[in-house]
């Protein structure tokens, strides 16, 4: 009951439903260990989280910015994507609160984590919304989530990595970034690259990822902080 109440500080909402609350941070991983847990795991939450946050992203962006539906589209991806909740919920210290199995529970900073943070943020969201209502949800996203527009606008943090390095590279050097796959490992259902980005011949950085174009991104991100050229 205390965790709750910490929990509940730390998100400014009061629960009545605190089974509500719970269910929120429930990973599906939680279950498997605890057959005579009570409540469900967060995935039905975090449906209805996702599409809370969309709404409340959107509506804010419409209304506060009368830029073409494009550059929205980029500014709204900026602000919901994993990434990016995950590191609201990092702030938050939601993670702590985060109810999954001991494998789970192990596998600190991995991106798997991160994933089941982000989602739980979603969940916490949908969850919200149930119990104060769409009013007491907005107010949450506004403060936690785009509160981050800002700095994201000026530090053009919605153009993707790829882009600004090679825009960088050029700018500077007068060269354009190439990605190489330097090694795959694991089950060709769950295979992970590794993809190295270069300027000329000099490899600058390494990203991993389940797909070649999500390593390029990593590849890509770790270049720039690199050459500091964020």
């Amino acid at each position: 009951m205390s965790d709750m109440i910490e929990l509940e500080k730390k998100l400014g909402v009061e629960f009545k439903n605190l089974n509500l609350l719970t269910e929120a941070i429930t990973h599906r991983s939680y279950l498997n260990e605890h057959p005579d847990f009570k409540l469900d795991h967060n995935e039905r939450l975090e449906f209805l989280g996702d599409a809370v946050l969309e709404l409340v992203v959107t509506e804010h962006l419409y209304k506060n910015y009368p830029n073409p539906e494009g550059e929205l589209t980029n500014w709204r991806a900026s602000l919901v994507n994993g990434d990016a909740l995950a590191e609201v919920g990092n702030g938050l210290g939601i993670e702590e609160f985060i109810m999954m199995s001991r494998g789970e529970a192990k596998d600190k900073n991995s991106k798997a984590r991160q994933y089941i943070l982000a989602n739980a943020m979603e969940a916490l969201i949908g969850a919200i919304y149930l119990e104060s209502g769409l009013s007491a949800a907005r107010k949450f996203i506004i403060k936690n989530i785009v509160s981050r527009l800002a700095d994201i606008l000026e530090n053009k943090l919605y153009i993707d990595p790829k882009s600004r390095f090679q825009e960088k590279a050029q700018e500077k050097m007068g060269v354009t970034p190439s990605y190489k796959v330097i090694s795959s490992y694991g089950p060709d259902h769950a295979k992970i690259f590794k993809v190295g980005v270069y300027l000329d011949k000099e490899i600058i950085a390494t990203g991993e990822g389940s797909s070649k174009q999500e390593a390029q991104i990593k590849a890509a991100q770790a270049a720039l902080e690199i050459k500091n050229w964020q």
